[in-house]
C-alpha cells in the first residue's frame, strides 16, 4: 500500500475489507455517506494477462476504480496538473486480489494499468461522468497518451 506522504494530491486510496461467512464474502465498494464521488455510470472490464490499458487522463471526469480481483494489476498514476502541489509525481502499486482497494482518480491525473495475473484481471469503474455524454452524443473526455509514441507516460 502506498504511504500517505507518497499519494498524489486528490487521489483517494481506500482499503476494502471483505466480510466472510459460510456463504462466501461481501465487500462494500461505495457508500454515499462515506465516499465523495457521485457515480454517473458503472462498468466492469476484463484485461488479459500482460495487457495494458492507458495511460490516459480526463479533463473533467473523476474515475472511481474498484480493484478486488480476481487477478492483480500494476496501477500507474502521474500528476499532470501544473497547479498541483504534487505535479510531476508518479505512483505505482499492485492492486486487486492481493491488495483490495478503491482508487479515486481526479481529472488531470494520468492513469493506466497492466494485468499481471493469468489469465487476466477484473476491474470495476464508477466514473462521475457519462462516457461520451447523454446518448453518447458528446466529445469523449479523454486525453489518450497511449496513442503517442513520444509520451512521457509509459507502462512497462
Amino acid at each position: 500500500m502506498t504511504q500517505d506522504n507518497d499519494i498524489i494530491g486528490g487521489v483517494i486510496i481506500k482499503e476494502l475489507n471483505s466480510n466472510e461467512d459460510s456463504r462466501g464474502w461481501l465487500t462494500e465498494i461505495f457508500r454515499s455517506d462515506k465516499d465523495s464521488i457521485r457515480p454517473e455510470m458503472a462498468y466492469v472490464s476484463f484485461t488479459g494477462f500482460g495487457i495494458v490499458r492507458g495511460p490516459h487522463e480526463h479533463k473533467e471526469q473523476s474515475d472511481f476504480f474498484i480493484f478486488i480481483g480476481p487477478g492483480d494489476f500494476e496501477l500507474y498514476l502521474w500528476d499532470n496538473r501544473k497547479d498541483s502541489d504534487t505535479f510531476g509525481m508518479k505512483m505505482q502499486m499492485v492492486v486487486g486480489e492481493s491488495n483490495k482497494v478503491s482508487v479515486i482518480i481526479p481529472p488531470g491525473v494520468v492513469h493506466g494499468y497492466k494485468s499481471v495475473t493469468e489469465p487476466g484481471s477484473l476491474s470495476i469503474n464508477l466514473p462521475d461522468r457519462l462516457y461520451a455524454g447523454k446518448g453518447k452524443k458528446e466529445e469523449v473526455d479523454e486525453i489518450r497518451h497511449e496513442d503517442n509514441d513520444d509520451s512521457e507516460f509509459s507502462i512497462e
